[in-house]
């Protein structure tokens, strides 16, 4: 499957070297939202263990190297390392993921049973043990994920909407340096301009860049160690 690419428009201070903000658009922002949704585990995962700040890389390989016979009966070290990520609104943009089954950020779910239907117990995992009968959680069920217009609060807003993600794609967004998220319009921009001191539009450049995987999990580092996350990972500064 191909790699999914974002594009996202800087702005960038050219004295200072910095980015002022981003113009940014629905898949983008649905991005962000997402991260939040990781479990620390995945975050773990994906960033690898040397990545981690503090000492959280070291507390998930030792995970990895505990033997399966101190967990108890219907959990394993899966459970810790591989956690299930919640279900998120049908159609969000993960740029860390390809859309695979196994990818660690919960993609796609899967639901078991037991042999004997009847019970009506749900598992996530297939080592689970029916409480009714003591048998394998083995058999998977389908997962049907509600039609994006039903996850409005409370049944509200435009029931054709099929978007799907977050946030409503027919805006614009400032996504600033540091991460805040705001809607985009003429008087925000001159209002951002005029916080940061610029006197000279030729002080300013744009810069549109397209995103991948690599930098998607650039932006996951990034925000768990800066405040100036964007300037970081597209200027290096």
């Amino acid at each position: 499957m191909a790699t999914r690419k974002v594009t996202l428009k800087l702005l960038i201070n050219k004295k200072t070297k910095k980015v002022l903000f981003a113009e940014a658009g629905k898949d983008f922002v649905d991005f962000l939202f997402t991260l939040l949704s990781f479990p620390l585990g995945t975050v773990i995962k994906l960033l690898s263990k040397n990545k981690m700040v503090g000492c959280l890389g070291n507390l998930y390989e030792s995970i990895e190297e505990l033997s399966d016979t101190f967990f108890q009966p219907n959990l394993g070290k899966a459970t810790v390392l591989n956690p299930k990520l919640p279900s998120r609104p049908c159609g969000s943009t993960i740029l860390l993921s390809d859309g695979g089954e196994n990818d660690g950020t919960g993609a796609t779910r899967k639901f078991y049973m037991c042999g004997t239907h009847h019970h009506r117990n749900v598992a996530d995992n297939p080592q689970a043990i029916c409480p009714q009968c003591s048998g394998r959680m083995q058999y998977e069920i389908p997962f049907v994920i509600a039609p994006a217009a039903a996850a409005g609060n409370d049944g509200a807003g435009d029931m054709n909407s099929q978007e799907g993600g977050f946030v409503k794609g027919v805006i614009t967004y400032m996504v600033m340096d540091n991460l805040e998220v705001k809607p985009m319009s003429t008087i925000s921009s001159i209002t951002m301009l005029n916080k940061f001191n610029i006197q000279e539009v030729g002080a300013l450049e744009e810069k549109v860049i397209e995103l991948g995987v690599d930098e998607g999990l650039d932006l996951l580092k990034a925000s768990l160690q800066s405040q100036t996350v964007l300037t970081s990972v597209f200027l290096g500064a």
